[in-house]
């Protein structure tokens, strides 16, 4: 398995995890503020001075994106250990297991 190969895959993987990443740092954010967050609608949030309630609300809703992503998350993962069980054994067949 080349590094390339390798480093596409983890960076696909990356983009299918960045709509959760998304949900859970929009929600983090308005718990500390004290923000309602919810599907309904976008909701006045201010944090350090600036209302980022839609900014909040869009990247929360924006969440529903994981329903196509993390299938294919899921498939690059079973890849990388495809991948990965096949370097490991065509490594310990030739004797030079690291």
């Amino acid at each position: 398995m080349s590094r390339a190969l390798t480093l596409i895959l983890l960076g696909a993987l990356l983009i299918c995890l960045l709509p959760v990443a998304g949900v859970l740092v929009s929600t983090a954010i308005a718990e500390l503020a004290g923000c309602r967050l919810d599907e309904a609608g976008s909701y006045p949030c201010l944090v350090l001075g600036h209302d980022l309630g839609g900014l909040l609300s869009t990247v929360f809703v924006s969440g529903w994106f994981a329903l196509l992503t993390l299938p294919f998350a899921g498939l690059i993962v079973m890849v990388l250990g495809a991948l990965w069980l096949v370097r490991l054994i065509r490594r310990r067949q030739s004797g030079s297991v690291r």
